[in-house]
């Protein structure tokens, strides 16, 4: 059984003990959390897709911890100026564990 969750603007597929990187989210390490935002939910040969979310459809995930991406660069310059920049960003990230996917 797996599913297709959307948490803030990504799409994941998922099935049962699956750890995932999704964006930040606002809740403590060690929470458990309901996603109700689920586009599709497959067990075997049975599809339920949603329009736009499956409606009964949910998936449990516990916070494992925050983290940060690894890092990207971004370089400017302007040429024959001699100017050059170097910009870094590292995106915050929570860790989840897919605990249990529910359909009805």
């Amino acid at each position: 059984m797996y599913a297709v969750i959307q948490v803030g603007s990504f799409q994941f597929k998922v099935k049962e003990g699956d750890m995932i990187d999704a964006p930040k989210l606002d809740s403590e390490v060690g929470q458990s959390m309901d996603i109700t935002d689920v586009l599709l939910v497959a067990n075997g040969d049975e599809v339920s897709v949603g329009n736009p979310f499956v409606k009964g459809a949910k998936v449990t995930a516990k916070i494992v911890r925050h983290l940060l991406d690894d890092k990207d660069i971004s370089f400017k310059f302007k040429k024959r100026k001699d100017a050059r920049k170097t910009i870094g960003h590292r995106q915050q990230l929570t860790a989840l564990n897919i605990t249990k996917i529910e359909a009805k």
